[in-house]
């Protein structure tokens, strides 16, 4: 059974990451080896892998923990998983709406420089006075 180390490694998740997922109730405190080291198994690796691949995805650590409860229930209805994968979807395109938004204002501000001094610089103008922007994307 790997330590540690070797589980940080194979999921690419740090150890102190690792630890925090311990102290949240995410991950179940590993066995100790005779030397008192994390010692991980298997389902262990499979959990982790699955936090990496949420977090990859964006989902809060709340939903992850709510996500792993329902996979600890392989007979339970998805309908449950549905709706956060559905909430999740609609925050990342929310998100990208966001920064559609910012593209759009960066490519206008630049756009709309002379490209000559600062004095008559269009980025500086439009960052010192927020009502020049064409859209509202402050957060």
């Amino acid at each position: 059974m790997p330590g540690i180390g070797e589980i940080s490694r194979r999921t690419g998740i740090k150890i102190p990451t690792i630890r925090y997922y311990e102290q949240i109730g995410l991950l179940s405190a590993p066995e100790r080896s005779a030397g008192n080291q994390r010692v991980y198994d298997q389902a262990m690796l499979q959990r982790l892998t699955f936090i990496r691949h949420a977090r990859d995805l964006g989902f809060p650590l709340a939903d992850i923990k709510e996500l792993l409860g329902m996979a600890d229930d392989p007979d339970r209805s998805c309908a449950a998983a549905d709706v956060i994968a559905t909430r999740q979807l609609a925050a990342v395109k929310a998100r990208i709406a966001r920064l559609t938004a910012l593209q759009q204002e960066l490519e206008r501000m630049l756009t709309q420089c002379s490209h000559g001094t600062i004095a008559d610089c269009r980025v500086i103008e439009v960052l010192g006075n927020h009502d020049l922007c064409a859209q509202d994307h402050a957060e």
